[in-house]
């Protein structure tokens, strides 16, 4: 018996399905996979990559944060946001990693604006993922970290 999926934002159901063989999923505390008939769970989930595994094969997907909860074959995902393979952008990621990088290395030497400096290790930590799901689908493997 599958898994049933469901991803979800507040803006938009990002993907439906009924027939998800294992679902890999990035979560606060570490990555996890979800199989049929797996125990209840309910847990927050991390910047990073979820894979549903399907009869077509994998469906990559760019997760940042929310939650998952796991009953009965039944997987809910409520994601702050989510991005299907398709969807993402490869140029505007690229944009926003360089982005990112600048303002993480002009803050090297600045002791004020902590807050800034967290802020673009997370929007680097977005851009990364995007395009680490994006060169999955296309088959050019992930980014190169530099």
């Amino acid at each position: 018996m599958p898994l049933t999926l469901s991803i979800v934002t507040a803006e938009r159901t990002v993907l439906e399905r009924g027939d998800v063989q294992r679902l890999v999923v990035p979560t606060s505390e570490g990555q996890i996979t979800i199989l049929p008939k797996h125990a209840a769970l309910m847990a927050s989930l991390g910047i990073g990559e979820m894979i549903a595994h399907t009869p077509e094969g994998q469906q990559p997907i760019a997760i940042h944060g929310g939650f998952i909860q796991v009953v009965n074959d039944e997987v809910s995902v409520l994601a702050d946001a989510a991005e299907r393979a398709g969807e993402i952008d490869e140029s505007r990621a690229e944009a926003a990693r360089d982005r990112a990088r600048g303002r993480i290395e002009g803050r090297i030497h600045i002791e004020e604006g902590a807050l800034d400096l967290l802020r673009a290790q997370l929007a680097l930590q977005r851009a990364l993922i995007r395009l680490k799901v994006h060169r999955r689908r296309a088959g050019t493997g992930a980014p190169p970290v530099r």
